[in-house]
């Protein structure tokens, strides 16, 4: 009876073995579910912490600080550290955002991290840079790539583990931890802090997104140079910094490109960008490391130069930036030449405000057109009372247009051959009232910069159209009379140029052939593709075409070559050494070779002596006019002219031989225009008086 009873002792103790080993089992399970949890709750706690801080950190330094330390109160190691990227982007430096070095320990590590940088991929910031994860260093005294280790161990550092701050795949920090004692990788903890790596780099994007913000809030989008804004706040301080100190001295330059519009209206906007991004470029290189360059518009710039020793430190800035524009500028395989007009204002005239100086080195620019372009000037309190009067004279123009008080006068040009006139010039004029009539240098540079011009320009040449017609109907011949009317580089430069002439052609009724539309040298050459694509298409409209003032721009001859043109203009200043020396006469006779050699016909402007004439005619030239013909004159002296002359060739050039005594003073030409003409009537004119 015994024996069952202890086998069922054993069985029980057996089961009651297995239930505590089932007991034991659960409670280490739901202990260690209890720390898991626990653990997972203290991760999140952080990751929530950090978040928090993330996003009330104001800059990347003071999140980094609340991480290095969180960390470490969090993992309980004796140190942590934060490296910044460098701006080149390949390399680790120290910051000052630490902990655990607050009571003076860790003096030697603290030294020998200070001292250094970590190149890609060299110690451990350089190992997280590279690889943009983790590293854990178990053993420092093990770990041959540690270039610290010696300061490490003297301070009872012994492992390491460190973690990038990442913008999307970037790393833009790495935060380092060291612990007293040997560690072994902890692969949870590890995830834990690449997650607080990924919330840190979130103020690291939004610092940066600030930044780029007020970036570009003080910068120009095109060339990245400071704008107006910018330049505004250094002026300001550069003002109130004179203010304090009589001693120190600064210059601002006004620069404007010349001509930039027809670039523009030519070529189209993304090559005037590029143009401007040349200039840019060029003249920020032209400059000292310290000055500020800006672009504040369009193409104008501003240079504020600090630190003057007077005004010849800011006349040479301004010569160097305009030799900076001397080499033609390649775009899309075009050659284009540039100059710009510049303004300068000195601080030893005294100024309270950025926006003064400012404005005269602008009027000084403005000058600087004026007289020619491709030039500086220096401001003189002179130029404000200049600004006043332009100001006026541009809302005067605007409405003397409206009020249709233009007039034309036209110059005959006559042919050297028998004295006939062939053609006539239109000239515009302002009628201001019945006794003041107001002539073209004083109002054309205006209506050029405001863009008056193109409308102004459009009415002469439909009036020039209307009027020879009538003088065709009235004084047929063979060939017909002809008319010559100038066309501004704004004017040239329109996309619908060509539009415009043939819509005038078509109202007018004119013959094409008949109307010789004038461009400069200079114009001609701005752009030489689009010259000829649009010479080209006069050309096709049957429109001749001639380059004024010949001889004073910078023509290329091969480009002059491929120009449709009928006719060459020598300028006035050649044909007045005429009489001279030989000098003026090689140079007429060159562009006469010239001439012949491209088939096109020669008009010879500025003829005012008898002297002059006969020169002209011995070098071969075909026709003339100026001064020793007639001045420029109304229609109703033209008309006079032209029923004076019923047989041409023989009987104009009887009225030519009619006129005695010596010839009358030469008319002015600024700018290519015509200036107020002299008292004395010329060969022509005085004919049909006599008549």
């Amino acid at each position: 009876m015994a024996e069952p009873h202890e086998a069922q002792i054993v069985a029980l103790q057996r089961r009651l073995d297995r239930e505590r080993r089932t007991r034991l089992a659960a409670e280490a399970i739901a202990e260690r579910g209890l720390r898991e949890l626990y653990d997972r709750q203290q991760q999140l706690g952080l990751l929530e912490a950090v978040a928090d801080a993330a996003n009330q950190s104001s800059t990347v330094a003071e999140a980094l600080q609340y991480g290095v330390r969180t960390v470490c109160e969090f993992t309980d190691w004796q140190i942590g550290h934060a490296y910044l990227l460098d701006e080149g982007g390949l390399s680790m430096k120290p910051t000052s955002v630490w902990h655990g070095v607050e009571d003076g320990r860790f003096t030697d590590f603290y030294g020998a991290t200070e001292a250094t940088g970590f190149e890609l991929g060299r110690g451990l910031p350089g190992r997280v840079l590279a690889s943009g994860a983790p590293a854990w260093i178990p053993d420092i005294a093990a770990d041959t790539e540690f270039p610290r280790a010696e300061a490490a161990l003297r301070d009872g550092l012994r492992s390491a583990v460190a973690f990038p701050i990442l913008l999307g795949t970037e790393v833009t920090a790495v935060l380092e931890f060291f612990a007293a004692h040997p560690l072994e990788p902890d692969e949870t903890l590890l995830r834990l802090l690449a997650k607080i790596g990924a919330q840190l780099g979130r103020v690291a994007e939004r610092e940066r997104a600030r930044d780029r913000l007020l970036h570009d809030a003080l910068h120009d989008a095109l060339t990245g140079l400071p704008n107006r804004a910018l330049l505004a706040d250094r002026l300001a301080h550069a003002v109130a910094r004179t203010a304090r100190d009589q001693g120190t001295s600064f210059a601002v330059l006004f620069a404007d490109l010349d001509r930039f519009k027809l670039v523009n209206d030519s070529l189209g906007h993304p090559v005037g960008d590029a143009l401007i991004t040349e200039v840019a470029r060029r003249w920020g290189q032209s400059l000292r490391p310290g000055d500020t360059l800006a672009r504040i518009g369009g193409d104008e710039f501003t240079v504020l130069l600090d630190g003057i020793e007077d005004v010849n430190d800011a006349v040479r800035t301004a010569a160097g930036m305009m030799e900076a524009l001397a080499e033609p500028v390649l775009i899309g395989g075009q050659q284009l030449f540039i100059s710009a007009s510049i303004g300068i204002a000195t601080s030893t005239m005294g100024y309270d405000s950025a926006d003064e100086i400012l404005r005269h080195a602008d009027l000084a620019m403005y000058r600087a057109k004026v007289l020619g372009k491709s030039r500086y000037e220096i401001y003189d309190p002179v130029m404000h009372e200049l600004a006043v009067g332009r100001l006026s004279l541009e809302s005067r123009l605007r409405q003397a247009l409206h009020e249709e008080e233009f007039v034309l006068h036209y110059q005959p040009i006559v042919s050297l051959e028998d004295g006939a006139m062939v053609g006539v010039e239109a000239l515009v004029r302002w009628r201001k009232s019945e006794s003041e009539l107001v002539y073209p240098d004083q109002f054309i540079p205006v209506a050029e910069e405001t863009g008056i011009i193109v409308f102004l320009g459009l009415w002469v040449l439909r009036e020039a159209c209307r009027t020879m017609v009538r003088w065709q109907q009235e004084f047929p011949r063979d060939p017909a009379l002809t008319v010559a009317v100038n066309v501004s580089a704004r004017q040239f430069g329109q996309h619908d140029f060509v539009e415009q002439v043939s819509r005038v052609l078509a109202e007018t009724g004119i013959r094409p052939d008949t109307v010789k539309l004038e461009i400069t040298e200079s114009v001609s050459m701005m752009d030489t593709e689009y010259t000829v694509e649009v010479l080209t298409q006069l050309q096709r409209l049957g429109v001749c075409v001639s380059i004024d003032d010949f001889g004073t721009g910078y023509s290329s001859l091969a480009y002059l070559h491929s120009f449709p043109m009928d006719t060459l203009k020598i300028d006035r200043s050649f044909v007045a050494q005429l009489d001279r020396g030989d000098q003026g006469r090689q140079i007429v006779g060159t562009i006469m070779n010239l001439a012949r050699d491209l088939k096109i016909r020669v008009i010879a402007e500025g003829a005012e002596t008898s002297e002059h004439v006969a020169e002209l005619k011995t070098l071969g030239c075909d026709f003339a006019q100026g001064y020793y013909f007639s001045r420029p004159v109304e229609p109703a002296v033209i008309s006079g002219l032209l029923a004076a002359q019923p047989e041409p060739g023989r009987s104009a050039q009887r009225l030519l031989d009619r006129e005695a005594g010596g010839p009358p003073r030469p008319e002015v030409h600024i700018g290519g225009v015509d200036a107020q003409p002299l008292e004395r009537p010329g060969a022509l004119e005085g004919a049909v008086a006599q008549a």
